[in-house]
């Protein structure tokens, strides 16, 4: 199947382009207009982005919102992950927030959550989310991924050697330590692209 990926962010369209295969994704014209992310969830988010693309190219669309809840600040980031140091911000500039506001938090934990909402224009609708849950390092590590991926530290510890460095001293790998490979099979927006590709595989 083909869909129309109804984002900008040429990094989740690399993601999903490997995580999707064999189906084939593409990416969304320069002159469709995507909602702004308003809503209160991450799917509400990623439906109301997977209709727009589908009601203005008329191809099957794939929406997908995804980020980062910390259980330090009651569920923040969330829905507002791209954007937690301002409209615009850079990952490095969202990251750092993230940390100077958790410097002094004991509890650590947090967790990724992505969805991925389905639409077929003539009015097939399906949602799927993944989650990831881990903790935060005190200091970035890692240099592949992208967002939070150089703080967040996924549960079921990876081994040092899955990412070819040392331990660090707070625990475990980060997920810019990961290969890419490894992260996809652990991943919440790996996990959510496997619920689809299950669901379209029984179709």
């Amino acid at each position: 199947m083909r869909f129309v990926l109804a984002s900008r962010n040429a990094h989740k369209l690399q993601e999903l382009e490997a995580l999707l295969a064999p189906h084939e994704l593409r990416a969304l014209p320069a002159e469709v207009e995507l909602p702004p992310e308003t809503s209160s969830t991450f799917a509400a988010n990623a439906l109301g982005k997977a209709r727009a693309a589908a009601s203005a190219t008329g191809e099957p669309s794939l929406g997908e919102d995804s980020g980062i809840v910390v259980e330090a600040l009651g569920g923040d980031p969330g829905i507002r992950s791209a954007r937690y140091a301002g409209e615009g911000a850079s990952d490095d500039e969202n990251l750092h927030k993230l940390l100077r506001e958790t410097e002094q938090a004991s509890d650590r934990g947090a967790a990724y959550v992505c969805a991925l909402a389905l639409v077929v224009p003539e009015g097939e609708e399906a949602l799927f989310e993944g989650r990831c849950e881990g903790r935060l390092a005190r200091t970035p590590r890692g240099r592949g991924g992208f967002g939070y991926d150089p703080i967040f530290i996924p549960a079921g510890g990876p081994r040092a050697s899955d990412a070819g460095s040392r331990r660090a001293s707070d625990g475990g790998v980060t997920m810019a330590e990961l290969t890419a490979e490894r992260k996809n099979e652990i991943s919440h927006r790996g996990r959510a692209a496997s619920m689809l590709r299950d669901w379209l595989a029984s179709r």
